[in-house]
This record gives structure tokens, C-alpha cells and sequence, in this order.
């Protein structure tokens, strides 16, 4: 009787042996081919599936560019000259938020190096100076002397100390 219980035993064994070597068979087998329907993808190489669509669009009509006309804005008179001088605070004033350009050197050729807000103070370091039909003020803001350049009188106004 234990001779047959061993033999049992070991039919058992051998039967969940071969039972999980077919079944170890069966997912490699099933890797592999799965393997085979995704794209062989190396070093990060990008996959594009294209998709046709399947409505048709029609082209956009053809319609000839108007000329379309550039707002231009009044420029404000300019205050008397006399009133602002070196050493004044000057506020700057009808540009309707636009601001106005602070140039590295006077005229409407220079580099811009700075956009002063509409109601900002400078204080007018240097000028002035005539050209290009303006007359130009060197101004600085009192917060930071890297902030300056040449401004345009038309939009600036004198103003008390800050």
C-alpha cells in the first residue's frame, strides 16, 4: 500500500509538472506572437498611424486682400519748452496708455531701450535737443537710474517733487 501511495505521489508530481511546462509553452507562445502585431520600436523612434478622413473639405474661397488703413493718433501740442528744464519731474502724459519709448539716443532712429507707462515720473537729466521736428529730454526714472533715455516732449508735463 505505501508502494502505491508513492507511485501516486509521484504521478502527481509529474502530471502538475507537465501541466505547467505546457502552460509556461502556451504564454511564450502567445508573447511571441503579440510581439509581432506591435511596431518594432528602437531607440525612441516615434510611430505615426495616418487616418484618412472621410468627409472632404472644401478649399476656402479665394478672397483679395483689402488695404486696410493705419490709425494714426494726434499728437498732443507740445508743452512750452520753458517749463520743463534739467532736474525737473516730469510725468508722462497722452499717449491713451500706449506709453512712450525711452531711446538710447535722441531721434526717432534711436534704439528703444525702455517703455514708460502712461502717468510714470522721470526726472529730466539732460537736453534739450531739436531733431527730427521734436525736441527731446533725456529723463531718468527716480527708482532706478538704468531706467532712462531720450523722450519726446509732446509727452511730458512738469509735475511737483514726488
Amino acid at each position: 500500500m505505501q508502494g502505491m501511495r508513492n507511485l501516486l505521489n509521484l504521478k502527481v508530481i509529474l502530471g502538475a509538472v507537465v501541466v505547467g511546462l505546457c502552460m509556461f509553452g502556451a504564454l511564450i507562445a502567445l508573447l511571441s506572437t503579440s510581439r509581432g502585431m506591435q511596431p518594432n520600436l528602437v531607440d525612441g523612434t516615434a510611430v505615426l498611424y495616418v487616418i484618412p478622413a472621410p468627409t472632404f473639405t472644401p478649399p476656402a474661397p479665394l478672397i483679395p486682400p483689402t488695404e486696410i488703413p493705419t490709425p494714426t493718433q494726434p499728437i498732443p501740442a507740445a508743452p512750452p519748452s520753458a517749463a520743463i528744464s534739467v532736474g525737473a519731474n516730469v510725468q508722462i502724459t497722452g499717449t491713451e496708455g500706449d506709453g512712450l519709448r525711452l531711446r538710447v539716443d535722441p531721434g526717432l532712429n534711436g534704439t528703444v531701450r525702455f517703455l514708460a507707462i502712461e502717468a510714470e515720473i522721470f526726472q529730466v537729466m539732460d537736453g534739450p535737443i531739436e531733431l527730427d521736428g521734436y525736441i527731446w529730454w533725456n529723463l531718468q526714472a527716480p527708482y532706478d537710474a538704468t531706467v532712462q533715455g531720450w523722450a519726446v516732449a509732446n509727452y511730458l508735463i512738469v509735475v511737483q517733487n514726488p
